[in-house]
């Protein structure tokens, strides 16, 4: 089911180094993600920018889609936004949606945002806490914390960020992964070698996050799905998430 909710943000949009939107009245739409996408009125795309398709798309719950070529600053994003004119969804008939990939950037307000805009509905808290943390795989230890930061987010489990003097730093090998969060930043990665076994992206940190989340800045964090984890002696069932396979 389509749900359609307003935001008091100001959302601009840029391509080509010029900004193709400039609009305080976007909507949040949830589709079939969990998370929502901007749609933003038309009357707030600069004039000329968008041009029509031959592509059409038909959704049961939207209707048909019109797409459109975003043109901006001398580059072309092909079939990079689309409308539903005629949608059964009264309040997205006056609205179009803009591809966040093909984008240049997006910010709220002031602010450029990362990979999707960020939910009002979710939540990210970082708690300091002294519970005792031991991740291990396959019976070697690699990481022993006392001093951990908690973060709950949403719809995850409890992530265990912890200081780097706490983790076994000779296991970890660099990685040139890089993976980016809206509500955190920007992500590196270690794999982890242990013995003859070498487990590929196990342990990310966020070196300089968005100042939301800078209590996380510099720790390390294992994937709870892939390593053996006790929390004050107990251990944790693994979790199943996306990031399980």
């Amino acid at each position: 089911m389509v749900r359609v909710e307003p935001t008091a943000k100001r959302i601009r949009v840029h391509l080509g180094g010029e900004p193709v939107v400039d609009t305080i009245g976007a909507c949040l739409v949830w589709e079939d993600r969990p998370y929502p996408a901007y749609y933003v009125p038309l009357a707030d795309v600069v004039a000329g920018a968008l041009r029509p398709t031959a592509r059409t798309q038909e959704s049961p719950e939207r209707g048909l889609a019109q797409h459109f070529d975003v043109v901006s600053g001398g580059r072309t994003a092909a079939e990079a936004a689309w409308s539903y004119p005629d949608s059964p969804v009264e309040s997205l008939r006056h609205l179009v949606r803009l591809s966040w990939a093909a984008m240049d950037a997006w910010f709220e307000e002031d602010e450029e945002v990362f990979v999707h805009p960020r939910d009002p509905h979710s939540r990210v808290d970082i708690l300091a806490s002294s519970r005792h943390v031991v991740v291990s795989l396959d019976g070697v230890r690699l990481a022993d914390s006392r001093q951990p930061r908690i973060l709950f987010e949403t719809g995850l489990p409890a992530r265990y960020y912890l200081p780097l003097p706490d983790v076994r730093l000779e296991l970890l090998r660099p990685s040139e992964t890089v993976s980016m969060c809206p509500y955190k930043g920007t992500a590196t990665y270690w794999s982890v070698q242990v013995g003859e076994r070498l487990v590929r992206d196990l342990v990310w940190t966020y070196r300089t996050p968005v100042v939301e989340s800078v209590k996380i800045a510099g720790l390390a964090c294992f994937f709870n799905e892939h390593v053996d984890l006790t929390v004050d002696g107990a251990p944790q069932q693994r979790p199943v998430t996306a990031f399980s396979e």
